[in-house]
């Protein structure tokens, strides 16, 4: 589905698609804005139509920009509901941030909206900041390009996973809150009150906790996933009916991974084809060698996969953490044999990260500058599954305590996790560096996205830009419904 030709590169001096499905952004940079829409879209999940959201670029689902090319985009909302989309990984003005209210309503059914400001390249998405319709598959790819890609010999490949329920979101988040979860749009962010934490231990006994002790908690059980989803889909299709995208003997392909779930985290597993991670969330990192990566909710992974010089199938999978299921795509050379895979594996996969092994194997390659830390906080990540509330700093949204900065400042935020289950934390308008993990200073990667496991502390550190209120929230969907957000508050510098 999201294929990118590299050979194309060299002979036109520029990348060519390879595929109608990852639209090519209109090589003119003038005025005219690229038009996407969001809107309703049918497809098959084994051999059942589902009828889902989607955001239709001008050539498919998704927009891809070339090196130089201004982020200019109408979005239309063609859908009988409200919405509103948020560019994430991007860094727009404040305004066009893409939240509720915050400061520009939804986007009532017809209306249009324009956007217009400087991008910031690499593998990003795009999504409603409606958790119900994100659940309903209201994302697409947000790929922008560098001079790089469009030189380097090597073929691209978008993957987009999403987990999927034929049940209505209102229902699946009913099922899993009990009921607790408010799913109106009113700002799209659902609410609650009061703190699970765990179960006799109250916040500050909590926060005394020394780390080793935490440590040990963590194999009292860990929550990995709150929902079986009716099916796992990588740019929309089951590993029962996968996209085959077809490459070259000995070629390298660029494999960009996008998780869009609601509440999911994968593996992705390249088996027998080597593998380098050389960027997370868009930013470069020095590569790491390895043939599994994972990746929570929101974030993206970009891999340089090296093939065999023959010909042949190679799958590429993503495993659903804690348990069997699967999805992914397959790379194949003209004319390989291509073997049915099973959705279910024969063994569950790991839980992502605990130790946080991976995040700690990451060194960006374009660091923040050293310079002195001007503002630290400590935001306490806490929740239960009954009563289904998560909160930060014993706060839901709407009862919550801003964090605040000043525009200009060096600010480190550590997030402490006193919950069995894991939180990918994503600030707006801001990439931050994962600077400490448990304690322990790292240069770490940059991200806009980060995993904290249960009972485990990330420190990462930022630069506050635009004044203004930016959201800060939990990823996954069914927690940010039950108010896992709170704002990053930037005041204009003295």
């Amino acid at each position: 589905m999201h294929t990118l030709s590299r050979r194309g590169f060299l002979a036109a001096g520029a990348a060519a698609l390879a595929s109608v499905h990852l639209p090519r952004a209109a090589l003119a940079q003038g005025a005219v804005p690229l038009a996407l829409s969001a809107a309703t879209r049918t497809f098959d999940i084994d051999g059942r139509a589902a009828t889902v959201f989607g955001l239709a670029g001008p050539g498919g689902q998704g927009l891809v920009l070339d090196p130089g090319q201004r982020f200019r985009v109408d979005l239309t909302n063609t859908l009988d509901v409200d919405t509103i989309i948020h560019w994430h990984g991007q860094i727009p003005p404040n305004v066009q941030d893409g939240v509720p209210d915050m400061p520009m309503p939804l986007l009532a059914p017809g209306e249009t909206r324009s956007y217009d400001f400087e991008p910031r390249p690499g593998t990003h998405w795009m999504h409603s900041h409606v958790p119900i319709q994100e659940m309903q598959l209201l994302a697409a790819p947000l790929i922008v390009r560098t001079q790089d890609d469009l030189t380097a010999d090597r073929q691209e490949v978008v993957l987009l996973l999403h987990d999927f329920s034929f049940k209505s979101p209102e229902d699946v988040l009913a099922e899993i809150t009990g009921g607790q979860a408010a799913t109106g749009h009113g700002g799209g962010h659902g609410a609650g009150h009061g703190m699970g934490a765990m179960p006799g231990m109250g916040q500050s006994e909590m926060g005394d906790m020394p780390m080793n002790g935490m440590m040990g908690m963590a194999g009292m059980g860990m929550d990995l996933n709150d929902y079986d989803f009716d099916a796992y889909l990588a740019n929309d299709r089951t590993l029962s009916d996968p996209e085959v995208v077809q490459v070259e003997r000995g070629g390298r392909i660029r494999l960009r991974v996008i998780n869009a779930a609601a509440a999911t985290v994968f593996w992705i597993d390249t088996g027998a084809a080597s593998a380098r991670l050389i960027a997370v969330d868009g930013h470069a990192v020095q590569p790491v060698p390895g043939t599994r990566f994972g990746l929570a909710m929101g974030q993206r992974l970009d891999l340089e996969v090296d093939l065999p010089s023959e010909g042949g199938a190679w799958p590429i999978l993503a495993l659903r953490e804690g348990a069997r299921e699967r999805t992914g795509l397959i790379l194949a050379t003209r004319g390989a044999e291509v073997r049915r895979l099973d959705t279910v594996a024969e063994s569950e996969a790991p839980a992502f990260d605990t130790d946080l092994a991976q995040e700690q194997s990451l060194v960006a390659r374009d660091a923040l500058a050293d310079r002195p830390v001007n503002r630290s906080q400590m935001l306490m990540l806490a929740g239960s599954m009954q009563p289904y509330v998560w909160t930060i700093n014993g706060a839901t949204w709407g009862s919550h305590q801003p964090v605040v900065a000043r525009s200009g400042e060096r600010v480190k935020l550590t997030f402490h996790n006193m919950s069995m289950m894991g939180h990918p934390m994503h600030l707006h308008g801001h990439a931050f560096q994962v600077v400490g993990l448990n304690g322990l200073r790292v240069a770490g990667a940059l991200r806009d996205t980060v995993y904290v496991p249960p009972m485990s502390m990330v420190t990462v550190a930022l630069d506050a830009g635009e004044a203004a209120r930016w959201m800060l929230h939990c990823h996954h969907m069914p927690h940010l419904a039950s108010g896992m957000m709170t704002e990053f508050a930037v005041t204009a510098s003295v």
